[in-house]
């Protein structure tokens, strides 16, 4: 799902010659304790210390996507608030796919294509999400290839880049006959 499509997306940027950062959630989480389950305050220290990360790294140029499920509605308001250029991204599945994706990533399970999850992270299924109208993209990842899912949020994102970019800084797009 969502590491499949971020690390897609990444790679397109790249190559594009796009400065792109991916921030995962468990990286953050792993600051703020080490334990792999975390209270509600420990939660919300890491969205906020997330939503901050990319603020910085937006603010240095750089594009950041984040491998990460902001069930509250609040965390994903925050980075809207946080960061001028912000686009969000919202990845939708039925529960028992979802399922047999975590159980793939969890234990690397062969003929699922899915990363194993590295240093025990826990699971990143949450119940109580609250669904995001206001998504720029809504990709079902259960219907839709990771290729198109890839494609919808590469031109999301080059079209944010192209705001962003000065005009001195843009190329020379003149022709000559």
């Amino acid at each position: 799902g969502k590491t499949t499509l971020t690390r897609g997306v990444a790679a397109v940027l790249e190559a594009r010659g796009v400065p792109v950062r991916v921030l995962e959630l468990d990286e953050i989480r792993k600051v703020v304790t080490p334990e792999p389950t975390y209270t509600d305050a420990e939660r919300d220290l890491v969205y906020r210390a997330l939503a901050y990360m990319a603020k910085l790294l937006t603010e240095a140029g750089v594009a950041v996507l984040l491998d990460a499920t902001a069930h509250r509605s609040a965390w994903r308001e925050l980075a809207r608030e946080l960061i001028p250029v912000f686009a969000e991204v919202q990845l939708l599945c039925p529960a028992e796919v979802c399922m047999t994706r975590e159980r793939a990533v969890r234990w690397g399970r062969p003929g699922l294509r899915a990363p194993r999850r590295a240093g025990g992270a826990a699971p990143d299924i949450v119940g109580e999400y609250e669904t995001s109208p206001g998504a720029e993209v809504t990709v079902s990842t259960h219907v839709e290839s990771a290729w198109s899912a890839t494609d919808a949020v590469v031109r999301l994102a080059r079209r944010l880049h192209r705001t962003t970019v000065s005009p001195e800084e843009k190329p020379c797009t003149s022709s000559t006959s």
